[in-house]
Order: structure tokens, then C-alpha cells, then sequence
């Protein structure tokens, strides 16, 4: 019987099989491994509203980038929507037609406006009045509204001013979609709370459009979402108050990633007089400018509008009243506090927990 053998030192026909197969896992595996991750590019948008200047940050994919057109287009249009509605500097924005109503009279306002104004209305309730959307008249006669003064108000302005404020002359119905005044001379102004509220409805925008990635700054309120171009979350600063801009706090550097954060200070709005500093930060309890050590006050919220208003109501309480609502309430709070040797901090276990202590931010 003639037996067909393979050649000496030939392997077995599966060995031959398996070896290449081997071999083309193993390369699959290692190319795998190394495969490059797309890059990401920035696309920035850049603007004036409100009073102040704007930037909104979108990060996507370098194959598929970010149309600068719409997206431009639908931040502008968000803003503007804002504006119109609570900008006391126009004549016929929806809040200046509010403030002109009657007393007693129902005003048939917009979706916008009952929710900021039920924020505000909030904030008003649980800070005993320290913010209140009818502050608008005294802050006006201390000469920080749209007519600008550096004289302050006489007692008897004072006294008038005083007695159009009071947030409890203020009531919304939901029911009816209407706002009315309990008397015809309240003056509502949420320039306090307004422009984080922009800030959330650009970024409802941006969430409609599909992008996942960006940071959205109005005034120096922001609100972020998911990661930066080098895939890290945001990291964010409180900045350092003195004459200069830009320098950054380094125990105050958070990786916020997605949230809001927004900062209440006296350190740039404000006048002397007689060597006495007048700040335009007014307590609506008392009528008159803060006078307090507590310098700034930065708030982390899951909304830049809650952050906003928090973040002015606090100030105005002064450090240890803020301190102790803000633990009581488990707001992320960060303090600078004015000393003779320069700064004190105080930071809620919240903001804390969100604290980095790298030296700089990226």
C-alpha cells in the first residue's frame, strides 16, 4: 500500500491554517490599539448684547465641523429674544410695557418672562428680600440704571424710591399666563438674573442643533456641556478682583465639565464719594449700597439663571449670612472676602468637591 506523507519538517494542514489566522488577529489588534482619534476644532462666535460682550465655543469633530452661519445665527436670535423681552434700556421691550401697566391690571407676558420672574420671585422668598425684582428704583436713584450718576439720591429720593420696591407687589399667574402689580409705579428689573437666563436659552439652542460640546459666556456668566477640544472637562476660573482683568484665582480653578457658574462682585461697578466707596450692588431691605467685606461671590448650578440670581442675592447677605443660607440650601459657593491683608476664602463642601488645585487653568 502506497501511504502520501508530507515532506519532512512541513506542519500539519490546521497548523497552516491557524498560523496566519493568528497572525492577521494579531495585526487587527495592534492596528486597533493604534488607531487616531479624529481631531477636534473650536468654532467661536463673538458678539455685543445686552450691555456687554458674548462668546460661545462649539467643539466638534474636524471631519465634521460646526456651521458658523446657523450656528451664529441661532445664538444672536436666542440673545435677542432675551433682550427684548427684559432689556429696561428699550422702550418697548416686553418689561418696560410691564412697567408702564397699571396696577391691578392683568399683563399678558410671555413664557420667558413668567419663568425668570418666578426664578427671581424664589430667590426673593428664601433670601428674606435681599433680592427682590423690584430693587429697580433705587438702584436707579443710586445712579447705576440707564441714567448714569455718580451723586447719590437726597433721603427724600431715598424714601420715594423705596416705597415702590417690594417683590410681595408682584403676582404671576401660570393659569392665565399674565402678570400683575399690586401698585402702578413698581418697577421690575432683572438685569440681576436676566443674562444667565440668556446664557441657558442659547445653550437650549445649541442642544436643539445636535452639538454636545460647548461653553456659552454672556457678561461672565457661563454654562458648559460635556468636553473641551482636548477632551477634558471645561475648567473654569473665579477671577481675581483688582484692577486688572484676567488674572484668575488658584484655589478657585474647577473642572466643571457640564453646569453653570456665575460670579457677583463689588470690585468694578462702583463710585466714590468723600472717599467712601458706593457700590452698585443695593440691598432692597435697606435702600442703599452694600457696605460689607464680602468682595465676590461665584455660584455652581445645574442653570446659569439660578447661578446669576444666587450669586447676587448672596452677596448682598454678606459672608456669614450668605455662608450659613448657602449650607442650608447645598449651593457650590466660593467667597472672597476683603481683609487688611488681603483675601479671605470660604467655599461651601459643594464647590470643594469641584475645586482643582492645578496652578493654571487650561
Amino acid at each position: 500500500m502506497l501511504l502520501l506523507t508530507a515532506p519532512r519538517g512541513t506542519p500539519p494542514p490546521l497548523r497552516r491554517l491557524i498560523i496566519p489566522f493568528l497572525f492577521v488577529t494579531a495585526l487587527f489588534v495592534t492596528l486597533y490599539m493604534r488607531r487616531v482619534e479624529p481631531d477636534f476644532l473650536t468654532t467661536e462666535i463673538r458678539g455685543q448684547a445686552m450691555g456687554t460682550s458674548y462668546l460661545v465655543k462649539v467643539v466638534s469633530a474636524a471631519n465634521i465641523p460646526a456651521s458658523y452661519q446657523a450656528l451664529s445665527a441661532g445664538v444672536q436670535t436666542a440673545i435677542e429674544r432675551v433682550n427684548q423681552s427684559m432689556s429696561t434700556y428699550q422702550d418697548e421691550s416686553e418689561i418696560s410695557q410691564l412697567n408702564r401697566q397699571s396696577a391691578d391690571v392683568p399683563f399678558e407676558a410671555s413664557k420667558d418672562l413668567r419663568a425668570v420672574l418666578t426664578q427671581a420671585l424664589i430667590i426673593s422668598r428664601e433670601t428674606g428680600g435681599a433680592f427682590d425684582p423690584t430693587v429697580g428704583p433705587v438702584v436707579n436713584a443710586w445712579g447705576f440704571g440707564p441714567n448714569k450718576t455718580t451723586k447719590p439720591p437726597t433721603e427724600t429720593e431715598l424714601l420715594a424710591a423705596q416705597a415702590r420696591v417690594g417683590f410681595k407687589k408682584i403676582r404671576i399667574d401660570d393659569l392665565t399666563q399674565t402678570i400683575r402689580k399690586a401698585q402702578s409705579d413698581v418697577y421690575l428689573d432683572l438685569s440681576a438674573i436676566a443674562k444667565g437666563y440668556a446664557v441657558d436659552q442659547v445653550t437650549a439652542f445649541l442642544v436643539e442643533s445636535g452639538q454636545r460640546d460647548f461653553l456659552v459666556e454672556i457678561g461672565g456668566e457661563l454654562r458648559t456641556s460635556g468636553l473641551n477640544h482636548r477632551r477634558k472637562p471645561w475648567r473654569l476660573a473665579v477671577e481675581r478682583p483688582g484692577p486688572g482683568q484676567g488674572d484668575v484665582h488658584k484655589n478657585a480653578i474647577i473642572d466643571l465639565g457640564t453646569g453653570a457658574m456665575a460670579t457677583s462682585g463689588d470690585y468694578r461697578n462702583f463710585y466714590e464719594v468723600d472717599g467712601r466707596r458706593v457700590s452698585h450692588t443695593i440691598d432692597p431691605r435697606t435702600g442703599r449700597p452694600i457696605t460689607h467685606s464680602l468682595t465676590s461671590v461665584t455660584v455652581v448650578a445645574p442653570t446659569c439663571m439660578e447661578a446669576d440670581g444666587w450669586a447676587t442675592a448672596l452677596n448682598v447677605l454678606g459672608p456669614d449670612e450668605a455662608m450659613g443660607l448657602a449650607e442650608k440650601k447645598k449651593l457650590n459657593v466660593f467667597m472672597l472676602i476683603r481683609g487688611k491683608e488681603g483675601f479671605e476664602e470660604r467655599a461651601t463642601a459643594g464647590f470643594t468637591a469641584l475645586r482643582s488645585n492645578l496652578k493654571r487653568p487650561e
